[in-house]
């Protein structure tokens, strides 16, 4: 890539309500690592937590009065739609909460009602496309989805989230790569962590190279960490502490 080639442009929005200490940021910032390792990407992380997000009045001004435009005015939703506009990957990253997004993201995502076309009784498409269409379409535009989560079959805790994806986006308009076992995985540490955060560092070059990421990649990237036996065992013991923490914060507390 020459030097005077502009650099694609990627948006991350980090929806933990941990922020920077999130723990799927971690495997996230390894996969941004080999991303950007070439120069030809260049990124940026918004935190969701940290952004000042009205919630949505459900008025519908955006499809009719203002339409292509939220009436609500004087918090940083208008400026993250610009960025969101303006990326050539845009990069989900969050923990899966009860079956769904953090609550900061839904809250977001609720606030670029605008960015879909408005709704005028069209029935959802039988060939998977986006149920109301793109307002801005960017058919160069990728969008990528890292989460993590304590289950082991992402394929049905996820299902909430994938469907409302699938409406949003359509079938195949983005990529989806779920973690099981993540924050376990990554509180002990060890090998276990180092290969994955190796995996998540290649699989970013490979996107740098081909713009997308092949089967055995997501595979990889979202194999089991844990035997379902250990990780029982690991959870009981999980658990096991925290009902000591728990007791002990009840033995010291003043009435």
């Amino acid at each position: 890539m020459g030097t005077d080639a502009p650099k694609k442009k990627v948006l991350v929005l980090n929806g933990s309500p941990h922020k920077e200490k999130s723990s799927t940021m971690i495997v996230t910032r390894a996969f941004l690592d080999g991303l950007t390792s070439t120069g030809t990407y260049e990124a940026e992380t918004i935190s969701v937590a940290a952004l000042k997000v009205t919630p949505c009045m459900g008025c519908l001004s955006c499809w009719g009065r203002t339409e292509g435009e939220c009436v609500i005015r004087g918090d940083d939703v208008a400026a993250v739609k610009e960025k969101i506009l303006a990326a050539d990957l845009l990069l989900l990253s969050f923990p899966l909460y009860f079956f769904g997004v953090p609550g900061q993201m839904k809250l977001l995502g609720d606030r670029l009602l605008s960015m879909m076309k408005t709704y005028r009784g069209q029935k959802v498409p039988p060939d998977g496309s986006p149920a109301h269409g793109m307002r801005y379409p960017r058919p160069a535009q990728k969008i990528l989805l890292i989460s993590g989560c304590a289950y082991v079959e992402t394929g049905e805790v996820y299902q909430p989230t994938l469907k409302q994806c699938d409406l949003i986006c359509g079938k195949g308009g983005y990529t989806a790569v779920l973690c099981p076992q993540l924050k376990t995985m990554l509180d002990n540490g060890g090998t276990r962590m180092e290969r994955t955060l190796a995996r998540f560092r290649a699989a970013g070059e490979e996107f740098e190279r081909s713009g997308a990421l092949s089967d055995a990649t997501i595979a990889a990237l979202t194999r089991p960490p844990f035997s379902d036996t250990v990780y029982k065992t690991i959870l009981a013991e999980v658990w096991r502490k925290e009902r000591e923490e728990g007791e002990k914060a009840r033995g010291t507390s003043c009435d």
